[in-house]
């Protein structure tokens, strides 16, 4: 396979993953945290749940479809010195040699010790082989540190405008943006870590008692597998646990509204009923002297300190009040629309960039 085709499949693989996680992962996820559906609390845990198992199935199979690594085939440790991969080597073509190995696949089993062998028994294959994996061996990578960082800055500068943009939503642009970031920044000290650091004795930068077998390649390739379910876990938790404080505002607003509403309606019906029993009292009441003037004649003053005067003072008010709730509801449902405008734009400008991204620097 020439490094074109790999790169290409590498490329496809790492679309397919985010489309699986983005189209598929997330709205079941969703689906679980939808309100209503359970209990609060359960409904985080059978999230958390479904995300670490659905990681750990599809990683763990890919994993397995690499096959074992040459110190497992070899069975022996990054620590072991030449001798000991040496004796662990004549042990096996021993035992696994086609002459002797009555498997169908004796040859490919011989063949893999042998290749194993030939690169853990040189340091510096060693070395590459922990770094860079077999592709590392096949295409005689080395380590260079500007192409290094150069690489890894185009990684994660990738990643984090896709978070930033799979974030964009109201929802997920607090603590969800921070989780992400937060994992980003674990996974580039490791994997600076891991890359920029060696024994002198060993040439591994992982202390001998963990995971013995395990090279820093094989490492890093599984902070990239679970990273896409990281964020898409984090997206949809905090989605989850986010409290709108805006739309609260937008519905004791809305109530408010139609509770004026209600005692406007009720004042009229007041005001009215204050007024007919006023009409029915002056028509029963005898004929007034010439020297008291008429209630048209009072002061405005004496008419607002009247039940009815009252009434209709109130009653102005509340209608000032509602025509200025009316307003702010009318500028809230319009700002909503125009944030789900923006949210939705945002959505297909991140499958864009990606794609776009991920073919120009691959």
């Amino acid at each position: 396979m020439s490094n074109s085709d790999s790169g290409n499949n590498d490329d496809l693989s790492g679309l397919s993953h985010f489309f699986f996680y983005v189209f598929i992962v997330h709205p079941a996820t969703a689906w679980i945290l939808k309100p209503g559906r359970f209990e609060r609390k359960k409904s985080i845990w059978y999230a958390i749940a479904f995300l670490t198992a659905l990681a750990s199935i599809k990683t763990g199979l890919e994993f397995n479809s690499m096959g074992s690594n040459h110190y497992a085939v070899l069975d022996v440790t990054r620590s072991s010195n030449p001798l000991e991969i040496k004796r662990a080597y004549k042990k096996l073509s021993l035992q696994l040699h086609p002459d002797k190995n009555p498997s169908p696949n004796a040859s490919d089993e011989f063949d893999s010790v042998k290749q194993g062998y030939d690169i853990l028994i040189d340091m510096e294959l060693r070395d590459v082989y922990n770094k860079f994996g077999s592709e590392g061996i096949r295409t005689n990578k080395r380590f260079d540190e500007t192409r290094f960082f150069l690489e890894l800055g185009i990684y994660y500068l990738t990643w984090a405008v896709l978070s930033f943009i799979l974030t964009l939503g109201k929802k997920n642009n607090g603590d969800a943006r921070h989780w992400i970031y937060s994992g980003m920044i674990f996974m580039l000290i490791v994997e600076v870590y891991l890359m920029t650091s060696s024994s002198q004795e060993t040439g591994s930068s992982l202390p001998s008692w963990f995971f013995p077998q395990t090279t820093e390649y094989e490492i890093i390739w599984l902070l990239h597998s679970l990273f896409p379910a990281y964020m898409n876990g984090c997206r949809t938790l905090g989605g989850y646990l986010y409290v709108d404080i805006e739309a609260q505002t937008r519905q004791l607003l809305i109530a408010l509204q139609e509770q004026n509403k209600d005692i406007l309606l009720v004042l009229r019906d007041v005001q009215i009923n204050v007024q007919n029993v006023a009409t029915r009292s002056i028509s029963n009441t005898p004929a007034p002297n010439s020297s008291i003037s008429s209630s048209s004649q009072l002061p405005v003053s004496t008419l607002k300190a009247t039940p009815t005067g009252k009434l209709k003072e109130l009653q102005e008010r509340l209608q000032v009040n509602h025509s200025n709730v009316a307003s702010a509801v009318k500028q809230l449902h319009k700002d909503a629309g125009a944030q789900s405008n923006n949210s939705s734009f945002g959505f297909y400008a991140m499958i864009l960039g990606y794609i776009v991204i991920s073919y120009i620097f691959s």
